[in-house]
C-alpha cells in the first residue's frame, strides 16, 4: 500500500499511569520521540561474518563485541577514515557495510570507497567515482561491482569503470527503478545475479500514461513538474524485465507473455544464476502465474504454479531458496487466508505447507542449515504482537524463541545460532537481547530508560468490541490526565482503517503518539480502533471492504462510536474525528455520510474520489470504475458535500503526488457550488516532507481547530 503512512498514525495499546506533573510541549508531542525524548537503541546492528561477534555504529565510529567474552573494541573510527583524506574530510562516520572484520565499503563525497584493515589502521584499497546525480546505488554480492541510476538510465561500475546499460533519451522510459508505484512489495528496480556477472532490471515505459501537473509554489512564478499518474480505469504503464550480461555488455529481455499493463513482481534469481523467477499478475489482480525464465535467452522455462482469488491476489515477497539448494524454495502466500510459508521444488511442485493456522507470518529472518530450521516473525500469539519463532522444515516442529510480550524484531546470524531480539511493549521502552537459538538463553545488550518518566501520562484502556458479523475489533481509549469520571469530556476519534496499516499494537509508548497524550493533558479523550480492512488480521478481514471502500469500515467505527456514547463521561455533543490519507477519506466520509455523529472533523490528504487514485491500489480494492460504477459512486464524496452539518477542516500538501491535490480542490469547488462552508488549509510540499518545525506548526493548527470547536 502506498497511501501516506503519516508518522502521526502509529498508535498502539497498553496502559500505565504516572503520577508526574510535567506536560509535553507541542514540539515534544510532535517530534520528541525522534529528538530529546528518543528511546535508546542500537544503531546499524549487524553480525560479523562468522556470527561470533556483532557490530554497531556509535558516535565517532563502529564497535565490535565478542559474544563469548563480551569484550568490546573499536572496529573503525572517524579519525582512522579521515587519515585517508587530504581534503574533503568526513564530518561524521558514514554508513559502512562490513564485508568481514577487515574489509568494508562506504559511499561519501560522490565516491565509493573500499577499505581494508592494515595493522591498527584502515587503508583505502580502491575508489570508484559516482555521478553526482547517482541514485539507487546497489553493490553486488562480490562486493566490487555496482549498479546505479542517473535520471532514467541504468549504469554498471566494475573496476572503477562505468558503463551505460541503457540509453533512453525519453525520460518517461525508466530503467533500474522501482515500478508499479511501489506496490506489491516492490522497493527496487535492480536485481544482481548471485554470481555478480549479470543484473536484471525493470524497464518501465510510461509514455502512454497521461501527464499530471504537480506545481511547485515555492518559487515565483510557480513551476510545473509533470508526472505520470495512472488513475483507476485509465491507461497504465508497461513494464518489462531486462537482463544485462556484464562481460558481453549485452541485454536480453525476458519473453513475458500477457497483458502489456500487467504487473511483474517477486523477481528472484536462482542461486546458480541460471534462472529468473517472476510473479506475473494480471491487471485485474486476481490471477498470478509464478514463471521461471532462462536468464541467458529470456525464454520461458515453465509456469511453476498459479494463484487465483475471486477478489484479488497480492504477491509481496520474492522466493527464498533453501541453503545450498538450486531447486527448493519458500513461497509466502495468503492462499489459505493467512500469509504462510510453502515449500516448493522446481520439479515436484508443492512439497508442503510449512506454517499453518489462523495467524500470519510477517517476516522470514533466515536459516540454520545444519538443523534444517527456518526463523520467522509472526502474529501467532495475538495480532497485537509479533514474536520470534523457528520451525524445522522437515518435521514442522515449531518453537517460540522470545519470552516477553510485545512487538519483537530479529536479526539472525548467518549460521542461525544467534538472534538479536529487540522488543517493546506498553510499559517497556525498548530491550535488546542476544538469544542462543539452541538453548534459548539470552544475554541482555541494552535496556532503555523510560524517557517519559517525568511527564504527566494519561491512563490508557484496551477496548475489545465486535463487528456486526462477530469479528473481534481491537481499540483503545486514552483518558484525560487528572480524569474525573463525574465530568464530561470532548472526544477525538483517530482512525485510518485502510489496507496495509495497523494502528493497534502492544508497543511503547502505550499511547503510540505523544500528540495524543498532549491532547489528553489538555482535557480530551482519544479513541482509536482497527476496523475490517486494516492489516495483519488475515485476508477475510482485509477483503471485507472489497469494491465498497468506506462502508464496512464506517460500520465498524460506529461500533466504537456507540461504545463511546455508552460512557457517562463522554460528551456526545463534542465528538471530533481525525485521520490522514485513507483516514482523511474516512474522516470526510463520516462528516458527509454520517453527518450527525461528529461535530468536528479534520481530514488530512483525503481521497475524495477513488477514480482519481492510482490504478494499482485503487483497482485492487475497488476494481475499475467501469466494472464497479456503484461502488465508486457510493464512495465518491464530491456529490455528498451538501450533507455537511459539522465543522470540517481539510488539509492538503500542494506537492502531494500520491493523493493529488485535485481531490481537495474539486471538493472545495463542490462546497462552493452547494453553498457549504468549509475550512481549508494547504501547505507547501508533500506529507512525508513535513518535518521539524513545519510539522509542529501543522499539528498546532489541528489542535487549535479542535480547541475552537470542541472546547466549551
Amino acid at each position: 500500500m502506498k497511501l501516506h503512512k503519516f508518522t502521526l498514525l502509529m498508535v498502539v495499546l497498553g496502559g500505565s499511569l504516572y503520577a508526574q506533573t510535567q506536560k509535553f510541549t507541542m514540539a515534544e508531542a510532535v517530534n520528541g520521540l525522534r529528538t530529546n525524548l528518543a528511546v535508546k537503541n542500537i544503531s546499524q546492528f549487524s553480525w560479523s561474518e562468522d556470527g561470533k561477534s556483532y557490530i554497531q555504529a556509535v558516535k565517532g565510529g563502529y564497535l565490535i563485541t565478542d559474544l563469548k567474552n563480551n569484550k568490546q573494541d573499536t572496529l573503525i573510527s572517524l579519525n582512522q577514515l579521515n587519515k585517508q583524506f587530504s581534503s574533503n574530510k568526513l564530518n561524521a562516520v558514514p554508513q559502512i557495510k562490513f564485508i568481514n572484520n577487515t574489509n568494508a565499503y562506504f559511499n561519501a563525497n560522490d565516491q565509493m570507497f573500499w577499505v581494508e584493515k592494515s595493522g591498527n589502521d584502515w587503508k583505502v584499497k580502491k575508489t570508484s567515482a559516482l555521478n553526482e546525480n547517482a541514485a539507487n546505488v546497489k553493490v553486488f554480492g562480490d562486493n566490487q561491482t555496482m549498479a546505479y541510476t542517473v535520471k532514467n538510465n541504468l549504469y554498471i561500475n566494475r573496476n572503477g569503470k562505468s558503463v551505460a546499460v541503457t540509453n533512453d533519451a525519453d525520460e518517461n522510459i525508466i530503467n533500474g527503478q522501482a515500478v508499479h508505484r511501489n506496490e506489491f512489495g516492490i522497493d527496487t528496480g535492480i536485481f544482481p545475479a548471485p554470481n555478480s556477472e549479470s543484473v536484471a532490471f525493470y524497464r518501465m515505459d510510461q509514455t502512454m500514461v497521461a501527464d499530471y501537473p504537480v506545481i511547485d509554489w515555492s518559487v515565483t512564478p510557480a513551476v510545473n513538474h509533470n508526472i505520470k499518474y495512472p488513475m483507476a480505469g485509465n491507461t497504465s504503464h508497461q513494464v518489462s524485465l531486462g537482463v544485462y550480461n556484464i562481460k558481453n555488455q549485452s541485454t536480453t529481455f525476458l519473453k513475458i507473455d500477457g497483458e502489456k499493463d500487467q504487473y511483474l513482481t517477486a523477481v528472484t534469481w536462482s542461486p546458480d544464476s541460471k534462472y529468473i523467477f517472476v510473479a506475473v499478475l494480471n491487471r485485474g489482480q486476481n490471477h498470478m502465474k509464478m514463471n521461471q525464465y532462462d536468464a541467458e535467452s529470456g525464454n520461458l522455462v515453465k509456469t511453476l504454479f498459479e494463484e487465483t482469488n475471486d477478489k484479488y491476489v497480492e504477491p509481496q515477497h520474492p522466493l527464498v531458496f533453501f541453503p545450498k539448494s538450486n531447486t527448493d524454495f519458500i513461497w509466502q502466500s495468503q492462499r489459505t487466508g493467512y500469509n504462510h510459508l510453502f515449500h516448493f521444488n522446481l520439479e515436484k511442485g508443492l512439497i508442503a505447507q510449512i506454517t499453518k493456522g489462523d495467524w500470519l507470518v510477517t517476516d522470514i529472518l533466515g536459516f540454520n542449515e545444519k538443523k534444517k530450521e527456518i526463523f520467522f516473525v509472526s502474529t501467532k500469539e495475538t495480532p497485537l504482537e509479533r514474536h520470534l519463532y523457528k520451525i524445522n522444515w522437515t518435521n514442522f516442529k515449531m518453537q517460540r524463541l522470545d519470552d516477553a510480550e510485545g512487538m519483537h524484531t530479529g536479526v539472525l546470524s548467518s549460521d542461525g545460532n544467534y538472534l538479536f531480539d529487540v522488543y517493546t511493549n506498553a510499559n517497556t521502552p525498548r530491550v535488546g537481547n542476544i538469544i542462543n537459538t539452541a538453548t534459548l538463553k539470552y544475554n541482555n545488550v541494552f535496556t532503555s530508560e523510560n524517557t517519559l518518566k517525568n511527564y504527566q501520562r494519561p491512563e490508557i484502556k484496551n477496548v475489545n468490541l465486535k463487528a456486526d458479523d462477530g469479528t473481534p475489533l481491537y481499540g483503545k481509549i486514552i483518558l484525560p490526565t487528572n480524569f474525573d469520571p463525574n465530568k464530561k469530556y470532548p472526544v477525538i476519534v483517530y482512525l485510518y482503517n485502510g489496507p496495509h496499516l495497523q494502528l493497534i499494537t502492544n508497543s511503547f509508548p502505550a499511547s503510540g503518539n505523544l500528540w495524543y497524550e498532549y491532547m489528553a493533558q489538555n482535557g480530551y479523550i482519544i479513541f482509536t480502533m482497527d476496523g475490517r480492512g486494516s492489516s495483519n488480521r488475515g485476508l477475510k478481514f482485509e477483503q471485507a471492504v472489497f469494491r465498497n471502500l468506506g462502508t464496512t469500515e464506517m460500520n465498524d467505527q460506529m461500533k466504537g462510536v456507540n461504545y463511546l456514547k455508552s460512557l457517562p463521561y463522554v460528551d456526545t455533543e463534542r465528538m471530533g474525528i481525525h485521520g490522514w490519507s485513507f483516514g482523511g477519506f474516512m474522516t470526510t466520509s463520516f462528516m458527509l455520510r454520517q453527518p450527525d455523529v461528529f461535530k468536528v472533523g479534520v481530514a488530512g490528504g483525503p481521497v475524495i474520489d477513488w477514480k482519481m487514485y492510482e490504478i494499482m491500489y485503487g483497482e485492487r480494492y475497488m476494481d475499475t470504475p467501469q466494472e464497479n460504477p456503484d461502488g465508486y459512486a457510493k464512495a465518491n464524496l464530491l456529490d455528498k458535500v451538501q450533507n455537511l452539518k459539522g465543522k470540517l477542516l481539510m488539509i492538503h500538501g500542494a506537492q502531494d503526488d500520491v493523493v493529488v491535490w485535485q481531490h481537495s480542490i474539486k471538493f472545495i469547488k463542490s462546497a462552493v457550488d452547494n453553498g457549504v462552508q468549509l475550512d481549508y488549509f494547504v501547505y507547501p510540499g508533500h506529507p512525508h516532507n513535513v518535518i521539524g518545525k513545519d510539522r509542529v506548526h501543522l499539528m498546532q493548527k489541528i489542535t487549535d481547530y479542535f480547541d475552537q470547536n470542541l472546547k466549551k
